[in-house]
């Protein structure tokens, strides 16, 4: 699978962590395209364009050794180590490149991609870069599990629903893709979560007549009443929405006083009258 807009975010985000911390000159990555090649697509600190677009073989180089074994692999001297093959030694030595590390970018249990850091000097690369290579594989890795759980949910709500527990499935997963979204760091699929969640909570089974006029409500505090709905404690409800407790409480309450609720369950079904949540 090769890299859309967002993953290349995601990627280019990691790169530019892993740069600044660890001070190296130029890092690089990309993901799998198909099960046993991957091409190089972000690059970061990079002179020239000789690793662009480069496609890495399982067990070829650094990178393909890292994509066949599934763990980090480093050398001090690429042009003459011989713990690598040197099917890529022209791009490495056109960008100047000596040590270099390559880590796997691992998703439940099949490898999806590497990340590189590398130095133009031939000399040991410590613990620290190589704890801070793999703290940045594992941001890339928690952003392709997001982006995975979010195409399941688009692809599941996008299926017509039927039998006794449909609306249940449907308000699960409006619920669902409302916490995942500010986890998204491309705009063009936060915004089609978002309009999804808009269709979902549109689509009442409450008679015309029944409905209120919305809300305006903080896309917060929507995201906040869709975990209440599902049976979300505060606590539960601040995990899945990576806030603190008190902030979940602060917007609650504040969507409470907008809906006229004075408890959880009226806000939820003055949300659910109002078009709000499904």
């Amino acid at each position: 699978m090769s890299a859309d807009g967002g993953e290349a975010v995601e990627m280019r985000t990691a790169l530019l962590r892993l740069r600044r911390g660890t001070g190296l000159p130029i890092a690089f990555g990309g993901l799998l395209e198909g099960q046993r090649r991957l091409r190089i697509g972000e690059l970061s600190g990079a002179r020239t364009p000789a690793l662009h677009g480069l496609a890495v073989s399982s067990g070829n180089g650094l990178g393909g050794k890292a994509l066949a074994l599934s763990r980090p692999c480093a050398v001090t001297d690429y042009s003459v180590s011989r713990h690598i093959s040197h099917e890529y030694d022209a791009a490495v030595e056109a960008e100047g490149l000596r040590s270099v590390l390559a880590v796997p970018v691992v998703v439940r249990r099949r490898v999806r991609g590497v990340v590189y850091g590398a130095l133009r000097a031939a000399q040991p690369l410590g613990d620290r870069v190589l704890s801070t290579a793999v703290a940045a594989a594992r941001d890339v890795e928690q952003a392709l599990v997001v982006r995975d759980e979010v195409r399941a949910l688009l692809a599941a709500v996008r299926e017509p629903v039927a039998g006794p527990g449909a609306w249940e499935q449907v308000r699960e997963a409006h619920g669902a893709l409302r916490a995942l979204a500010p986890r998204i760091a491309d705009p063009g699929l936060r915004a089609e979560i978002l309009s999804v969640c808009g269709t979902l909570a549109s689509a009442t089974t409450l008679p015309a007549h029944d409905r209120e006029r919305p809300a305006c409500l903080a896309p917060r505090e929507v995201d906040v009443l869709a975990c209440v709905a599902a049976g979300a404690t505060n606590a539960v409800a601040a995990q899945r929405l990576g806030l603190r407790p008190e902030t979940v409480k602060g917007y609650l309450r504040s969507a409470m006083r907008k809906l006229g609720a004075h408890t959880r369950l009226e806000a939820v079904v003055a949300a659910r009258r109002a078009g709000v949540l499904p």
